[in-house]
């Protein structure tokens, strides 16, 4: 039996032995697979496993087992790896059975390069184009690469940042995002290599990720726990370098361009490895919660209900405080804050909840503390302020760079329920260029259809996303939103910068954790209609159209079945009652009277 040390600090030396006892038949992958999982489930285990997001990588043991919360960014081309080998003792002359699995480099010895005697364990899963794959060249085939004499198996790599983040290019997404595009960065690195984040200033760990098994079943921008073998063998960038020398003798020698290689092949000292052995696909990324795929998460929930109102009542008072006395605006935030993409039907998703404040005051740092606050509740969010500067200069769009082989990121691959806040508040006159049109486009898309079109050149492709978007403006925005709610401040203050200083300083950690947790407990809460409700609901629709048929539309009832089911998902109810139903309607009735009220005030305006 292996002791927590041995399978934590030594991972490979317990595959070693279940190769050992297990190499006359093929199921030792699967043996290795089953003996983690049931680790891993043991009391507490996963707490013991090192985060990679969280301690920094000169702290953790090579060839360890470390975990991994990430957001996959990229996909690149599957490559090959020997399953199995004879490695032959230099002393002995002894033939040993090796496995090339979860390593990025094989044992051998000097001996070992004159023999032919390398056997391959193959594996049989299909290898699938990545999103990002495109045969943009002539690769050598296999069978006509007479430096290989043996079928290697196959993996898949992952390019996964830290937002937080196949060979997936991953990067860390249990990180709050804390950056802001205000004074227009550009998304270069400031590093010395691009680890191509999507964000301005974002910083993280990036990992290059492995998988071996069932890499068909993850997709760019999902948000993964991965648990797997943590590898920085100083000798991957050692190859990576003899190659690039080779290739400035002889450019037909590789397959591979020389820009793509050093993409592909980063420092394994700046972008680890990790070879997968079990991941989780999380519904979302709070690390104040456990991921939705456990058990415990059904546990957890029951006993946070009990709580519930007395959180949801504190969050309310906050917000209302935060927006000047405006309780119907802060409700409406907490709509917005906890909705999320729940289902689509044919092109609409159902259950986004994009929220215009306007009435927000410009050229003030009203909209600074209002980020600010949204930033404290929210696992990840960004905020882009929508000067001229930014919206013509910065990349929204991811795109592909065929001469690299990969995805150059944009600021809208986002992890799903990002908070994405939109500052039109600091919108000046001036002319949108081509590029700027072209992202207030991709805003608009991503708004209506939670989409962003990623752009490969000769064609687009659509990928789906669920990011929450709020829009702070002074007049209504010119994007388009599911609801507009205009500020209507009941309190002065005499000093913005004190009075809202004061309100953060009130609201102490243990406090800002139970809004974090409420915020994204109450999205993973199922909801339904029963039938004598929808037929409630219906009666009143024909009721309300009945004196003036203009005056309710069926885009209408459908904003304020959305406001009913966040308002019951609030409460910490998952079906609909009869009160919440009125009560949502009433809310509705005060939300729309102000907005014809605003409309009313600036037509009279000179």
């Amino acid at each position: 039996m292996s002791s927590l040390q041995e399978w934590i600090g030594n991972p490979l030396g317990v595959i070693e032995d279940i190769f050992a006892q297990n190499n006359d038949s093929p199921q030792w992958e699967t043996k290795v697979l089953e003996y983690f999982k049931e680790k891993l489930k043991e009391n507490d285990a996963e707490n013991w496993v090192p985060s990679l997001n969280d301690v920094p990588l000169h702290y953790l043991k090579a060839n360890s087992l470390v975990k991994f919360r990430c957001f996959v960014q990229d996909m690149f081309d599957p490559e090959f790896y020997m399953g199995t080998y004879e490695h032959v003792d230099a002393a002995s002359k002894s033939k040993v059975l090796k496995f090339g699995k979860y390593k990025d480099v094989a044992e051998c010895s000097q001996a070992d390069l004159g023999h032919s005697t390398i056997y391959a364990g193959c594996s049989h899963a299909c290898v699938v184009p990545s999103t990002s794959y495109t045969p943009n060249r002539h690769k050598r085939s296999f069978e006509d690469d007479h430096d290989m004499d043996s079928q290697p198996s196959k993996q898949k790599e992952h390019a996964a940042a830290p937002q937080g983040g196949s060979s997936i290019h991953s990067s860390g997404d249990c990180k709050r995002l804390e950056t802001d595009s205000a004074s227009g960065q550009t998304l270069a690195c400031s590093s010395p290599m691009d680890l191509n984040f999507p964000l301005p200033g974002e910083r993280g760990p990036a990992c290059l990720v492995k998988v071996y098994e069932g890499w068909d079943t993850f997709k760019v921008s999902d948000m993964l726990e991965v648990y797997g073998i943590l590898s920085v063998d100083p000798q991957i960038s050692m190859m990576a370098e003899e190659k690039e020398a080779l290739l400035l003798i002889d450019p037909m020698d590789g397959v591979e361009t020389a820009e793509e290689r050093r993409v592909h092949s980063p420092p394994a000292s700046l972008v680890p490895r990790l070879h997968v052995l079990l991941t989780h696909k999380l519904q979302h990324n709070n690390p104040l919660l456990p991921p939705a795929a456990r058990n415990d998460i059904s546990s957890f929930t029951s006993g946070f209900l009990g709580e519930l109102a007395a959180v949801r009542a504190e969050l309310m008072d906050y917000l209302t405080h935060m927006l000047f006395g405006d309780a119907l605006a802060a409700e409406y935030v907490i709509f917005h804050l906890i909705s999320s993409v729940y289902a689509r039907r044919d092109l609409l998703p159902l259950g986004k909840f994009t929220l215009n404040l306007s009435g927000c005051p410009q050229n003030s740092a009203f909209t600074d503390h209002l980020y600010r606050a949204i930033q404290q509740l929210v696992p990840s969010s960004f905020r882009l302020c929508m000067s001229l500067h930014n919206m013509n200069s910065l990349r929204f769009v991811p795109r592909k760079d065929y001469t690299a082989n990969r995805l150059v990121s944009g600021i809208l691959q986002l992890a799903q329920n990002t908070s994405l806040f939109l500052d039109e508040t600091k919108l000046e006159q001036g002319q949108l260029d081509s590029a700027g049109v072209r992202n207030i486009t991709a805003l608009g898309n991503l708004i209506s259809w939670q989409k962003v079109d990623y752009d490969f050149s000769f064609h687009q492709m659509e990928f789906p996303c669920n990011i929450n978007v709020l829009i702070a403006s002074e007049g209504r925005s010119l994007l388009p939103s599911d609801c507009q709610v205009h500020l209507q401040p009941k309190l002065a203050s005499p000093n913005l910068e004190e009075y809202m200083n004061a309100l953060h300083a009130a609201v102490g950690p243990s406090t800002l954790n139970k809004f974090r947790i409420y915020v994204s407990l109450v999205r993973t809460l199922d909801y339904s209609i029963t039938e004598d409700i929808t037929k409630e609901v219906e009666e009143d629709f024909v009721e309300m159209r009945k004196d003036d048929p203009q005056s309710m539309s069926a885009e209408d009832l459908h904003r304020m079945l959305v406001i009913a089911r966040l308002l019951s998902l609030s409460m910490g109810q998952t079906t609909l009652s009869r009160d919440q139903w009125m009560k949502a309607k009433h809310l509705e009735v005060l939300r729309m009277s102000r907005t014809e009220q605003q409309k009313s005030v600036n037509g009279n305006e000179p």
